[in-house]
């Protein structure tokens, strides 16, 4: 039987089936297990929820004479409602969501890297757990999809495998809201990024993290995981079909030349052709044991090219339309021979984002940083083309476009 509790009510070994209030509010990333620790019951009471679900069919239920002191919330049976799809929020700048942002994505790094662990301990994968956490990326995106993107991006050699599934998340949600997906279509592809490569929990750690090259042999043990993935989400029973599909399918090509079915065109699912985007851009624009990531810009020029054989043409059109021709972060030259990043970007025109200019050509010295808006009348310089930061190397460009703050909370030294 469920009943809703007064936080203070909760007991140790009473069984925790939902918390009320905001998921990052949550000193918790899950929910339905039996309280045993005392030190979970005190971070509980200390993170400021108010009211609890608990199942007293499979845990100790409330003292009576608790239940009959605090009449509000009242005992129920009816269970807690799904957390609702996200809903279009006001939008804000980068700026401003790029701090809570950061929150997000240090906390989403702890709820992933428990889910990978807990898979690969054998235990039941469920999809429904991660559905808050879904909502929170979807929220963040709806805000500034720059924001929760752009720092999804910055991983470190030893999270990629937890920080790739969050960032392929963030990526799916903008993806599906450029395609005109409505709320609860939405959430699935956002749930079908964050869960696509669970069956890399279960691969063998000295392969998934070679710092180098995989043999052929290596290399099929790698191509079973999107198999491995889907049979663990299908017998953990609550994946939904567009997140079994990602998973199974997001190494598919459009020419027929990918993995695990060698499916082509028409045969391979919406969702699917998205989840193949989604995941190649952050897999090539993030830093890996073997190599730096690509340049945001430069990796959707080289993501262009392979378009056709590789990625469906309508998909990867309202990709870039989602993310920018010059995405946050990419390093360009303008035509006034300064260099500068990429701010944020401008929905009326891809071509024109806010970017900071930090450096001079001509005197190769750094200047003073300075916004210019290229969208705005008053600006004449404008964007002449790409740069690569493999050849300047340059230490602080996601400084100067998220703030030394920002990167502090999210774990980022710049």
């Amino acid at each position: 039987m469920l009943k809703k509790i007064p936080i203070e009510q909760l007991r140790l070994g009473m069984h925790l089936h939902a918390l009320e209030g905001s998921w990052l509010d949550h000193p918790f990333w899950k929910t339905k297990f039996v309280l045993r620790e005392q030190g979970d019951l005190d971070k509980l009471i200390a993170s400021g929820v108010q009211a609890c679900w608990i199942d007293s069919s499979k845990g100790r239920d409330v003292e009576p004479q608790a239940a009959k002191a605090a009449p509000t919330p009242t005992a129920t049976t009816a269970a807690p409602t799904p957390a609702a799809p996200a809903v279009l929020t006001q939008a804000t700048s980068l700026s401003h969501e790029v701090k809570r942002a950061a929150v997000l994505v240090a906390k989403s790094k702890q709820a992933v890297t428990a889910l990978f662990n807990d898979a690969r301990l054998g235990n039941a994968v469920d999809a429904e757990r991660c559905l808050p956490l879904v909502d929170e990326i979807a929220s963040s995106v709806y805000r500034n999809p720059s924001a929760m993107i752009s720092l999804a991006r910055l991983k470190t050699h030893d999270d990629y495998s937890y920080m790739h599934s969050v960032a392929v998340c963030a990526l799916m949600v903008s993806l599906a809201r450029q395609l005109g997906m409505d709320d609860t279509a939405t959430r699935d592809a956002g749930l079908a990024g964050l869960l696509h490569d669970m069956g890399k929990a279960v691969m063998p750690t000295d392969v998934l993290n070679k710092p180098g090259k995989l043999t052929d042999d290596e290399f099929k043990v790698m191509k079973a995981h999107p198999l491995r993935g889907y049979e663990m989400l299908r017998e953990g029973g609550t994946a939904t079909e567009g997140a079994l599909d990602v998973c199974l399918h997001h190494h598919e090509k459009i020419d027929g030349s990918g993995y695990p079915h060698g499916l082509r065109g028409e045969q391979i699912s919406l969702l699917a052709k998205m989840g193949a985007v989604c995941d190649v851009y952050d897999a090539i624009t993030s830093n890996r044991p073997y190599k730096n990531g690509w340049d945001p810009a430069e990796s959707i020029r080289k993501m262009a090219e392979w378009r056709g054989g590789h990625f469906d043409d309508v998909v990867f059109q309202a990709f870039v339309r989602s993310l920018g021709i010059y995405p946050v972060g990419s390093l360009v030259r303008m035509q006034s021979g300064r260099l500068a990043v990429v701010c944020e970007q401008n929905p009326e025109s891809l071509v024109s984002p806010k970017v900071k200019v930090f450096f001079s050509t001509r005197s190769q010295l750094h200047i003073p940083p300075e916004l210019l808006d290229l969208s705005s009348s008053a600006c004449s310089d404008r964007i002449a083309a790409r740069e690569s930061n493999a050849q300047w190397k340059f230490t602080h460009l996601e400084e100067l476009w998220a703030g030394p703050e920002s990167l502090k909370r999210h774990g980022v030294t710049a």
